[in-house]
């Protein structure tokens, strides 16, 4: 059986607890064992790390260690783990972990206008991961990235702000996969609070399928 490894904490706004206990739930329907930490030292257990099919990081913001650092990506880059998640838990965490942020393949910038409506924009419909779901509405974050121009981009969306009209026209990955060593990586932009995947069911279903995709 597939092993998956969720850590959840960080800044409570973006309520990783209740995540959490969604996507246990739903990768257990999927066919995973999974392991729910509250804390980041489970990632100082490097040997633990490399058993696991996939792990999930739902952390906004928080420090690693040079010693969890290492060991997380290790585990992706080298022992073929893979990496899937969504929004600030995975986008905006760990500021200061480059090798982190170089294998998420981008990091969180900004969110003008913060929570609004906005549409995501599938411009993959062939990959397993989109097939069949037509773009959508979303009332979230839009979040503003800087991001690896070697990802393969699933989905996108367009800025429109009144706070950075600056942005305005900017078409933004949204949704995207890539292999990062030996391991894959899933990552979806969406998904700032546990009400959307409710509200949402092909934000949820493109997050799951991409997790099931990362997954060693």
């Amino acid at each position: 059986m597939k092993k998956a490894l969720i850590f959840q904490g960080g800044w409570d706004g973006h309520q990783p607890r209740q995540c959490a206990d969604l996507f246990a739930t739903k990768l257990t329907e999927r066919g995973f064992a999974v392991e729910v930490a509250d804390s980041l030292t489970v990632l100082n257990d490097a040997e633990r790390l490399r058993e696991l099919s996939l792990i999930v990081p739902l952390w906004t913001c928080g420090t690693l260690t040079a010693e969890q650092e290492t060991n997380l990506v290790a585990a992706v880059e080298k022992g073929g783990v893979g990496l899937g998640g969504f929004h600030g838990g995975m986008g905006d965490a760990f500021r200061g972990a480059i090798s982190y942020q170089w294998m998420v393949g981008g990091q969180f910038l900004a969110h003008p206008d913060n929570v609004k409506d906005y549409t995501i924009n599938i411009v993959r419909p062939d990959d397993p991961i989109t097939r069949g779901i037509p773009d959508f509405k979303v009332r979230s974050e839009q979040y503003y990235m800087l991001v690896d121009p070697r990802n393969e981009v699933l989905a996108t969306t367009t800025h429109q702000s009144v706070s950075a009209t600056w942005t305005n026209g900017v078409v933004m990955p949204f949704v995207w996969k890539k292999p990062h060593g030996a391991g894959r990586v899933f990552y979806a932009a969406m998904g700032h609070q546990l009400a959307e995947f409710h509200d949402h069911p092909e934000q949820l279903e493109i997050t799951l399928r991409g997790m099931v995709w990362a997954a060693r």
